[in-house]
């Protein structure tokens, strides 16, 4: 009733949500491209005196890019690749076969959303530390620093994603049953009818799924810091950029930062930008079902 009789209020909500997304973005990139003394002054200045590219020099010049950079494309494609993999194979179990206890496996599922994942980094860490036979470890994990001085620490906590379980099962249930006991009389077997049936139909889904989880791995900072204080040749791009920063006077290396943080991002802005089509339709058919 609202909107039928006050249109512009729905104009004005999306354009108001649209300036307070995009303009801390702007302002970052605009931060970037500013001189030493620029950033942090009163009044503030949106745009940069001069525009160069001084910073994002400074930034390549005090990080060493390439492991940073091949450290977080490594863990971030080892993540991705897992929780669509685990996701599309337990949501194909919980929404199309029977079986005992189904409905309590999937409320676990749903039980393991309620917390936040870095509940559960200490436990992680020790696990990590304490894994035998890696790192100097014995056999019952003594003496040394297990799974904690390799990349497979950056991607252990994260390889089974609730949300992706949940999402693939939802979207599963949709999934007609005259198709997949089709392909059953045919001869073909449950794997086989997840691989040729049912992941064909669920693309747009895994795209939206793959999206939000690089964007998760790829970002992830904590973690990357517990990981790299054990081991700094783990260190990932994000944690690698906050080295910029000096404590003792911020807002002259904050322009540094700020570059250092574009380079990071650029990886992410470019995969939403090739798969937007994708992940738009993987929402509403999400959304739908």
């Amino acid at each position: 009733m609202i909107r039928r009789r006050f249109p512009w209020l729905s104009y004005l909500l999306v354009v108001t949500g649209a300036v307070l997304t995009v303009v801390p973005f702007l302002d970052m990139v605009m931060t970037s491209f500013k001189g030493p003394g620029e950033s942090g002054t009163l009044p503030y200045r949106f745009l940069p005196e001069a525009f160069g590219l001084a910073n994002y020099r400074a930034a390549v010049d005090q990080l060493d890019l390439p492991k940073l950079f091949r450290n977080s494309v490594v863990a971030t494609a080892v993540i991705n690749a897992s929780v669509l993999l685990t996701s599309s194979l337990a949501g194909y179990a919980l929404a199309r076969l029977r079986f005992p206890g189904r409905d309590f496996v999937f409320r676990l599922v749903l039980s393991t959303m309620m917390f936040p994942p870095f509940l559960f980094f200490v436990p992680h860490f020790l696990i990590l530390v304490h894994w035998p036979l890696a790192g100097g470890n014995d056999l019952l994990g003594r003496g040394g620093a297990g799974l904690t001085v390799s990349i497979v620490a950056l991607t252990m906590p994260f390889l089974v994603n609730g949300f992706g379980i949940f999402l693939m099962r939802q979207f599963m249930v949709s999934i007609p049953d005259e198709v997949l006991e089709a392909a059953r009389i045919d001869g073909a077997g449950e794997f086989a009818v997840w691989w040729r049936i049912v992941v064909p139909q669920t693309k747009p889904v895994m795209v939206t799924l793959g999206l939000l989880t690089f964007v998760d791995a790829w970002n992830e900072y904590i973690w990357a810091l517990l990981v790299s204080t054990a081991d700094p040749d783990v260190m990932t791009l994000p944690v690698g950029v906050q080295l910029l920063q000096d404590h003792v006077d911020p807002t002259r290396t904050m322009p540094v930062v700020m570059a250092g943080l574009v380079l990071s991002i650029l990886p992410v802005l470019v995969l939403f930008l090739l798969l937007q089509r994708h992940y738009v339709r993987g929402i509403v058919l999400s959304g739908l079902k």
